[in-house]
């Protein structure tokens, strides 16, 4: 039995100020102890404390932004070579893509401007482009249709155009290292003869012989449960065509620790009443945050997933989730088949990816926010919270459903 030191006064002998003043501080310290067990209110995903970004140092880190190699450069010249000399906005779509859509190949890897990187053919891109992500009578939420975006180029001076494009290849070409190692690591494609000698930002996170820790990892090899970022740095969206706005508005507050506000990230991607461009998102991020840092997730990109079956999908979030400590731009269809809490259909749509739980012998979900709410636009509709946990192949079904079929890591 455990006795009161001598120089301490018994409960009895205190005044009842002091008994007081003490029952408070016993009182504080069940409170603070507790709720480092209990997971925040507005997060019932997993009760697990997210790591902020400083504070991690990934153990398997991205590859960083390379260089422009000769033959990068060569390709990039030979794209804008192509570029049409007029244009105007009031050109046929189809005009537009043909002209607009062009695609360079760095390392076996295909980019197509104002597309991202995509296995598919030239003209399926061109087609893709303009496809429309919203339904008849749907709602829309601020997610721009490709075709918009390259309305916008064709009304820009011919100079400046070739300028903007010359930048979006050079990044392109900048990243080509991560796309080489996302394919390889997570599809099983070989490496490019002589890849590692031309692209050293590559080494440390290539798996080769000579590295056998940087195996290629299953979803077997992941914990069961992980998240990033603190539920409390999210807001819904604004306006109705906000979505982008709100998406950059958490990831640059979870990296940089202070909220800016939606009108301030509208100006900085360009947003119109259309919506706003998944590579505008992706070009802040780079920018505004330290994500892609080589350490987190490195340079991120406009990624196709259309030949992604489910499980390749799921780990390349738990790839960027646990590994990179870095958020994902998830790219979906938003509609009432995927998302049961919608009241009517919308349309393409942004949301921040920030967790997984594989749930054991249930079906695994993944934890994003989410900015749409519907009430705040029709008071008769049911709220939506900024927190969800939702099933996983659901919203990858919804990502496959968009006509772009494109996510941002």
């Amino acid at each position: 039995m455990s006795r009161t030191p001598s120089f301490l006064p018994s409960y009895a002998e205190l005044r009842g100020r002091d008994r007081a003043a003490l029952a408070a501080a016993a009182a504080l310290v069940l409170i603070v102890t507790g709720a480092l067990f209990v997971p925040a209110g507005d997060d019932p995903g997993d009760g697990l404390a997210p790591t902020t970004a400083r504070e991690y140092v990934a153990l398997d880190s991205a590859p960083g932004r390379g260089v422009l190699t000769p033959e990068a450069e060569a390709e990039i010249d030979r794209v804008l070579a192509t570029a049409p000399a007029r244009l105007s906005a009031r050109v046929a779509p189809t005009a537009l893509a043909r002209d607009l859509v062009r695609c360079a190949e760095f390392e076996d890897q295909q980019y197509c401007l104002g597309v991202g990187w995509t296995e598919v053919t030239p003209q399926q891109a061109a087609g893709r482009a303009l496809a429309r992500p919203t339904r008849p009578g749907g709602e829309t939420t601020g997610d721009l249709a490709t075709a918009d975006l390259l309305a916008q180029r064709a009304a820009l001076p011919t100079a400046e155009r070739i300028a903007v494009e010359r930048a979006e290849l050079e990044e392109a070409a900048r990243s080509v290292a991560k796309v080489v190692l996302l394919r390889h690591q997570l599809l099983g494609e070989p490496l490019p003869e002589g890849f590692l000698e031309r692209h050293p930002e590559a080494r440390a996170s290539a798996s080769t012989p000579t590295s056998p820790r940087k195996k290629n990892k299953l979803i077997k090899d992941y914990p069961q449960r992980s998240k990033i970022l603190n539920s409390r740095q999210m807001r819904e969206q604004h306006t109705t065509y906000w979505c982008g706005p709100t998406t950059m508005q958490a990831i640059a507050w979870g990296w940089q620790g202070r909220k800016r506000t939606q009108r301030h990230w509208a100006r900085q991607l360009g947003t119109t009443t259309s919506g706003t461009a998944i590579s505008d998102i992706v070009r802040l991020v780079n920018r505004d945050t330290g994500y892609d840092r080589k350490k987190y997730a490195g340079t991120y990109i406009v990624l196709d997933i259309s030949d992604w079956n489910f499980h390749r999908w799921l780990l390349l979030q738990m790839r960027h989730i646990h590994d990179y400590r870095a958020p994902v731009v998830l790219h979906p269809m938003l509609l009432k088949k995927y998302y049961p809490y919608l009241d009517d259909d919308a349309s393409g749509h942004f949301q921040v990816g920030r967790g997984y739980d594989k749930r054991g012998d249930k079906p695994p979900h993944i934890g994003y926010f989410e900015p749409w709410n519907q009430q705040r636009f029709d008071p008769s509709e049911p709220y939506i919270r900024r927190v969800q946990w939702r099933d996983a192949y659901k919203s990858y079904r919804a990502n496959r459903a968009h006509p772009h079929q494109n996510i941002g890591v």
